[in-house]
């Protein structure tokens, strides 16, 4: 069975989000072995410079980084990456599938993604232009990569 892993910066504190992960990671266990790992959102003193900036985008990404396995394919949530319907997004979990048995999703801080993580990932993918509360995208992915096991078992769920 495939392992889906979502990697994310900083810890959910609303009730509400928890319970939308906690409903897709239930309906993902029907598919695969799903798995939600928060990493420490790093602290980003008042009155940033630039190079604080950079610092904490590197050490969330180190965090990151020390969480993907040698193996695993890794696709990170990036704004300026390539765009996938929902049936593409089910055919690359299909494709990925025949000769890996880890995905690795992403989902960096407020900040973004360290260069380091872009540079490890296999797929830079993006849900467009838009910036969506980090809570919500992880919400969001969770149920794509729901709906994309439904579409690849030709489930009706899709529609």
């Amino acid at each position: 069975m495939l392992n889906i892993k979502v990697i994310c910066v900083g810890k959910s504190k609303e009730k509400y989000w928890d319970a939308a992960y906690a409903e897709y990671l239930k309906r993902l266990r029907g598919y695969c072995n799903p798995e939600v790992i928060e990493v420490k959102e790093a602290k980003l003193p008042a009155n940033a410079s630039a190079a604080d900036e950079r610092n904490v985008i590197e050490t969330e990404g180190r965090e990151i980084l020390s969480r993907i396995a040698a193996g695993d394919y890794v696709v990170a949530l990036d704004i300026r990456g390539r765009e996938l319907s929902s049936e593409e997004l089910a055919k690359k979990i299909s494709d990925i599938s025949f000769n890996n048995s880890r995905i690795s999703f992403i989902i960096g801080g407020s900040l973004g993604l360290s260069d380091e993580v872009k540079k490890r990932a296999d797929l830079r993918f993006s849900f467009g232009r838009i910036t969506l509360p980090h809570q919500l995208a992880r919400v969001v992915l969770l149920e794509q990569i729901y709906r994309a096991f439904k579409i690849n078992a030709g489930e009706a769920y899709h529609k």
